[in-house]
């Protein structure tokens, strides 16, 4: 989970009229996230649908229906985690609000609670973001990442070793998948320093 930009809403008529899920506002919303889950950062289309999520549930907030701050961009296993669950004195991390890292940390493949953060322990288990694919898909994404690291430190041309270092810290970004497992993997292997945040 990575800290978003909340864009202007394109029709806000729309929401006026009593549609949340009009096409070009769910495309800002798509494009606010890089394409992927605003929670479990996997791109949608190799997960599941996408759902416009209510961060606060219509169910017990119908007042926030219709509301562009308190929508987003979910895949379908998150919003179905979700449901319709929202604590005032915990609520979920917000990625247009929040900065999520300052209540998850990945070690690996698995996400953990920063210390202290109950809106990360929450978050965590309530949304399943260590569920048994999502592990399998950054597992994948973390050990390719590991074995470019691995080759760049093999070549005895530091300018080949400098520009593969360049390449390896995109893949850091926030528009790539897991781009917050790949940051905290970086900055564990000091490619990234402590501190960066996703560009």
């Amino acid at each position: 989970m990575v800290a978003l930009i909340r864009p202007e809403c394109p029709n806000p008529a729309a929401l006026a009229a009593g549609n949340y899920k009009e096409s070009r506002n769910k495309d800002v919303l798509r494009a606010s996230t890089s394409e992927k889950c605003m929670y479990c950062e996997s791109k949608i289309e190799h997960n599941s649908f996408a759902h416009v999520e209510h961060i606060k549930p219509k169910v017990k907030y119908p007042e926030f229906e219709f509301i562009w701050d308190n929508l987003g961009y979910s895949c379908e296993r998150c919003n179905i985690n979700k449901g319709d669950e929202y604590e005032e004195q915990t609520p979920f991390i917000n990625p247009y609000q929040d900065n999520p890292e300052d209540h998850i940390v990945f070690f690996g493949f698995f996400a953990f609670p920063k210390q202290g953060s109950e809106r990360g322990e929450y978050t965590i288990k309530k949304l399943q973001l260590n569920r048994a694919g999502l592990i399998e898909a950054r597992k994948e994404r973390i050990e390719k990442i590991d074995m470019m690291i691995k080759a760049t430190f093999r070549t005895t041309n530091a300018l080949l070793r400098t520009q593969a270092l360049a390449e390896i810290q995109q893949e850091a970004e926030k528009d790539r998948e897991y781009s917050q497992a790949v940051k905290c993997l970086l900055v564990i292997q000091r490619i990234l320093p402590l501190g960066v945040t996703n560009a």
